[in-house]
């Protein structure tokens, strides 16, 4: 029987949005999204540019695995390269669940770990940290959640979007050694923007997987570009039910040249930072409350999160509205370019939205 699903809502433009709106895609500053506002590489723009178009692509992406690889100090067999992080969420989900299991999400955190799980008709447990706490994770609570029930699987993201928290490494590691037959997936989307984070890549334990998403730090948003590493069998039931020529050629030939250029990347993510830290200061001069935050993006509390994305659309200016994770009375911000950062707060101040 056909099991009806919601669609998760993400960050970024809704194009019908812009349209009834009378705006153009690119008249938008889109800070709802937490990619590199940079962009990528020069390099990858000219790998792109002579990516054949005649052929199908790598379907194993095999080079761009072994770049991986080398990099990670892991085999290839260890990595999956994924049409970006959120297939690879739905493969995981498709190739570890079925009907009846039970999988835990730790959030407020990604629409895609819950809508992946009702799919597979499993049943997904929410664990949320408070806003009272500033969502800071609940250790105790966890452990607690994690020992009364038998969980096949447990989503968590670290550093977690949208709230910017992060568990230790030590953490996770003790929650796989004390529940061997869980298979945790830790989504390092953001790991990047945390200058000096450890990765759960590190414990190198057979029930966890790893997802890493290159459209983030790289800036490849455009291309959909991801990865899972992780024990040899965990990838190979990935592998058996992923879609053929799941990562074109653009992509691949992109992926190869953004890890070939790690100063673009560095450079532009210590830039980022710095807009981080000025934005905080200019949304506190007038008066707003960021919370805390390891990630470049960071939240925010406002008085209605959709009328305050609303006002700002209207000026073609783009936040995220945080209903969608529970938080109807927050918004995400992600910085932009100095200039950029310096119009959402000038726009702010005229409109006084609060």
């Amino acid at each position: 029987m056909f099991t009806r699903v919601e669609p998760a809502v993400h960050g970024a433009l809704d194009f019908a949005e812009l349209e009834r709106l009378g705006i153009q895609p690119d008249e938008v500053l889109d800070f709802s999204v937490n990619s590199n506002p940079f962009g990528p590489s020069p390099a990858v723009r000219a790998a792109i540019a002579a990516a054949p178009l005649d052929r199908y692509p790598d379907r194993e992406s095999l080079a761009l695995r072994r770049a991986l690889a080398e990099r990670l100090g892991c085999l290839s067999e260890q990595i999956l390269v994924g049409n970006g992080t959120a297939e690879l969420i739905w493969l995981a989900a498709f190739a570890n669940l079925a009907a009846g299991d039970q999988a835990l999400i730790l959030g407020p955190t990604f629409g895609e770990y819950e809508r992946s799980i009702q799919i597979m008709k499993a049943s997904a447990q929410n664990l949320n940290a408070s806003v009272a706490s500033s969502f800071q994770p609940n250790i105790p609570e966890i452990d607690q959640k994690l020992d009364s029930t038998n969980f096949q699987v447990v989503f968590l993201c670290n550093p977690n979007n949208p709230t910017g928290q992060v568990l230790s490494i030590e953490t996770i590691g003790a929650w796989a050694d004390a529940h061997p037959e869980t298979l945790f997936i830790v989504d390092e989307a953001y790991l990047a923007f945390v200058g000096g984070m450890e990765s759960a890549l590190q414990l190198r334990r057979v029930n966890i997987l790893v997802l890493r998403s290159m459209t983030k730090d790289y800036a490849l948003a455009g291309l959909r570009l991801g990865y899972a590493v992780g024990d040899e069998q965990v990838i190979q039931k990935l592998t058996a039910i992923r879609p053929p020529w799941n990562v074109n050629a653009l992509a691949q030939a992109a992926g190869l040249a953004a890890l070939n250029d790690e100063t673009h990347q560095q450079v532009t993510l210590a830039q980022l930072q710095e807009e981080k830290h000025l934005l905080l200061e200019g949304l506190t001069a007038l008066e707003f409350a960021p919370l805390p935050s390891r990630t470049q993006f960071f939240l925010i509390p406002v008085e209605n999160g959709a009328t305050f994305r609303k006002g700002l659309l209207r000026q073609a200016i783009l936040v995220r509205d945080c209903a969608s994770f529970g938080l109807p009375r927050h918004v995400r911000i992600s910085p932009r370019k100095h200039a950029e950062n310096l119009r959402l707060l000038e726009t702010l101040k005229k409109l006084g939205v609060r």
